[in-house]
């Protein structure tokens, strides 16, 4: 039991020792850290931001939860034209601040980074807020009338360009359709006259068919027949030369005859003068 209390008791002991010496370090950090934001005080008063900024970044490092340093840190950013790095330093003075001037005051610095950014939604949301922890503040007031004529602004210059773009869509959809409109017709075109080209065609041969159909076969045969032959040279045997030299012979003979016979016939008679 003795031998328990003493361990007891020097486990307490160590602890405290512990905690005195961590008391020590957090309380020469804590004065670490105050003297580097006097330092960074001193740098932006004579304008020197960037310097002032490290001064402010370096006071954080000793105490992550010094609220003045997270608040001069995100002027000296907003001053040097950071304003997105700004914001988060405002952002965390305005959770972590207790009383309701400094919330405010981070929340209208909040809103000036947007307006900077031209995140007007998120300037109006801002300045809101600065005016629920501070109403009579009327700087914070005129700001928030400006951002939200400028977020109205925006709104509508949206909503007008929505309205060209689908206006441009429904235009551009019009002109594709007229096109494959006038596509189909241009082919139904061409495919009727393909057709009436094809049916003009069976027709002229369906006429050529009936021309022949009505032709007079016997007509043909009859008109073949009447035609006559032309005899054809060097197809004549010699039994067939000997008869018709001598059928021409006997002809010529006849011929000789008959003119004999009417040269008789028409002679003048001689007449003796009586006198």
């Amino acid at each position: 039991m003795k031998t328990y209390l003493k361990i007891s008791i020097l486990f307490l002991m160590l602890f405290s020792i512990k905690e005195i010496s961590a008391q020590k370090d957090s309380t020469a950090l804590q004065r670490k850290a105050r003297s580097m934001v006097r330092q960074g005080n001193e740098l932006y008063q004579n304008k020197q931001y960037t310097d002032a900024s490290v001064a402010y970044k370096k006071a954080l490092s000793n105490s992550s939860f010094y609220d003045k340093a997270s608040y001069n840190l995100g002027n000296a950013l907003y001053k040097n034209k950071n304003f997105k790095e700004a914001l988060p330093q405002y952002e965390l003075t305005a959770k972590t601040a207790e009383d309701k001037l400094t919330k405010a005051q981070a929340y209208h610095n909040i809103g000036n980074a947007h307006m900077e950014t031209k995140n007007y939604q998120g300037a109006v949301d801002a300045y809101k807020n600065s005016l629920r922890n501070n109403p009579t503040d009327d700087e914070t007031r005129y700001n928030l009338a400006v951002a939200q004529k400028l977020l109205d602004k925006e709104n509508q210059q949206n909503k007008d360009d929505q309205n060209k773009d689908n206006k441009d869509k429904k235009d551009q959809k019009d002109q594709d359709k007229d096109n494959k409109d006038d596509q189909n017709k241009d082919q139904d075109k061409d495919k009727k006259e393909g057709d009436d080209k094809d049916k003009k065609d069976d027709k002229d041969g369906e006429g050529d068919k009936d021309k022949d159909k009505n032709q007079d076969p016997k007509k043909d045969d009859k008109k073949d027949q009447n035609k006559k032959p032309k005899p054809q040279q060097g197809k004549m045997s010699p039994q067939q030369i000997k008869q018709l030299l001598e059928s021409l012979n006997n002809e010529e003979k006849k011929t000789q005859k008959k003119m004999n016979a009417k040269k008789a016939k028409g002679k003048k008679t001689k007449q003796e003068k009586d006198w």
